[in-house]
Order: structure tokens, then sequence, then C-alpha cells
């Protein structure tokens, strides 16, 4: 199964939510992280990993016909057993090493086609025209993460209907303080499938920042929950278990839904020619 996870405005936590869904994935599965953001990789200097085996030594690689399961040969593992592909730190070598592996040909979409293999894959900030983007396209869920300023909103909202036609299915994701997420769903027509809390403590695992005793708190939680629905069926099965975290938003008219899963948002109302309010008072213009 391929999971691509990615954001469209600023630095919501791609990276670390990546590295808890996957340490909060059935066990019985394996699993890897792969750092696919065309910006750059952070495993690398988060956890003090060697530059090699990554992304870059897969890529140079698979300039040649491989077989899937090279892929593992070129992982690390973490200290808490999670088996990761870090990419490089930057962007000129990682656009270079995903113009390989999003080939069609690539040994990555091999592997996560595997029975009983779980790939992340870390797509970081989906700026148009991402090399990232081809990997949404063959990903079976992307959870695309949005912080809930109104600054990240109005750059969601000129994506995420996009977004949601390249994937598969498409799946969003709130992270940390802002409007609360009722407004949200109310005003961009969209359900959210979880809201990730800002939980420093249970974040230092992930962030190479941990000490003393391990701790859990609201992000795993919510880590948990994300990889029980998603992990509860076959890849070929996930497009028809994540809607079921999807429900009607209360309050919302039903709209049209297309095939991504994201229901179409009429045109918003106006009212003295400026965007509709929510009900709490605070205006939404995304």
């Amino acid at each position: 199964m391929l999971i691509a996870l990615a954001s469209v405005k600023g630095s919501p936590g791609v990276t670390t939510f990546a590295l808890a869904l996957a340490a909060n994935w059935p066990a019985d599965v394996r699993r890897v992280v792969v750092e696919c953001d065309p910006a750059g990789g952070d495993l690398a200097q988060r956890f003090g990993l060697a530059t090699s085996p990554g992304l870059l030594s897969l890529a140079a690689a698979a300039r040649q016909p491989v077989e899937p399961d090279v892929v593992w040969n070129h992982t690390q593992l973490l200290p808490d057993g999670i088996q990761v592909l870090p990419g490089p730190p930057g962007s000129q070598q990682a656009r270079a090493a995903l113009s390989t592996l999003t080939a069609p040909n690539s040994p990555l979409y091999g592997t996560a086609r595997r029975p009983a293999v779980a790939m992340f894959a870390d797509c970081g900030r989906l700026d148009p025209g991402s090399p990232a983007e081809v990997m949404i396209r063959h990903a079976d869920v992307l959870l695309l993460i949005s912080g809930t300023y109104n600054d990240e909103l109005a750059h969601l909202a000129t994506r995420i209907h996009e977004l949601g036609h390249t994937a598969a299915r498409a799946c969003l994701l709130l992270a940390g303080h802002g409007y609360p997420t009722h407004a949200v769903e109310r005003e961009l027509g969209i359900p959210v499938m979880a809201r990730i809390p800002d939980d420093p403590t249970a974040a230092a695992r992930y962030t190479g920042r941990a000490g003393g005793r391990r701790r859990t708190g609201g992000l795993t939680r919510v880590a948990k929950t994300v990889a029980q629905a998603l992990s509860s069926g076959s890849a070929r099965d996930a497009s028809r278990a994540v809607p079921d975290l999807m429900p009607h938003v209360p309050g919302v008219p039903a709209q049209p839904t297309a095939a991504s899963g994201v229901r179409v948002l009429p045109p918003p109302a106006l009212h003295n020619g400026h965007p509709h309010t929510s009900t709490s008072g605070k205006d939404v213009r995304s």
C-alpha cells in the first residue's frame, strides 16, 4: 500500500506525522518512510543518519532495471525500528533522484504493491509542478495536511480539488491551532478525516529530540486512529474504507461528490460584496 502525505502551504508537520503513522501501523506489516520532498530531506539531519544508503543510492541503482525488493537494500533504521529511505538535504539532488524514482517502472511502486507492505511517501509541500505530484497519482491514499490559519486555508482552497482529482483517494487532515474543525468543514465544504494536535512532547520522538521515558499523547492517538482506518483493508479496499471517516458534515447541505471523495463546494454567498462569514463571527476567506 502506498500512502502519500503532503501539504500545500508552510510546514504543518508532514514528516513528523509520516513517522508517527508508520510507528503506529500494524506491526505485522513491513513499513518504510520514503522522503520524496523535492525541497530536500530532513531525516538524516534529525537522526544523525549517513547520507547513504537512501534516496540517492536507490535512484542510482534504479537507472538500470531492478527488482522491487532492492528498495530494502537502501533503507536505514531509526532508533525505534522504523525503516526509512532518507532524502538528500539539497533540493537539486532530491529533484534529480525523484525524476528517476517517480518513473512508471520505479521500484518504489513495485515494493508498495507487495503484500503486507506499507510505504509512506513524505512528499513535502506540493507546489504547482512539484515532481512529487507524480507520486500521488500512484498512491492509494493521499493525506493532505493543512494548518488552519487564513493564509494556510487560502492556499488549501485553491488546490484541494485539483489534488483530490489527482489522487485515487484524498483525505484532509488539519494540524495545530487555528480555526475550529467544524468551521473549516463548513466553509470549504470538505469533511476532515482527523485533526493532529500540537503535541511537542510526543512529536519529539519523531524529530530526533526525544529523551528519557517515552511518552504518548494526542499525536499518537490520532496516528493510531488514522492507521487503523487505512489499514482496515487491502490497498485495493482502502478507497472504500476511508470514506467511512468522511461523514456528511452537520449543517452543510449534501453536495456532489467527485470520485476523489472531495465534495464540490458551491460558490460562496456574498454579503454586501464580502465573503460569507462563519457563525462564529470569524471570516474564513479560504
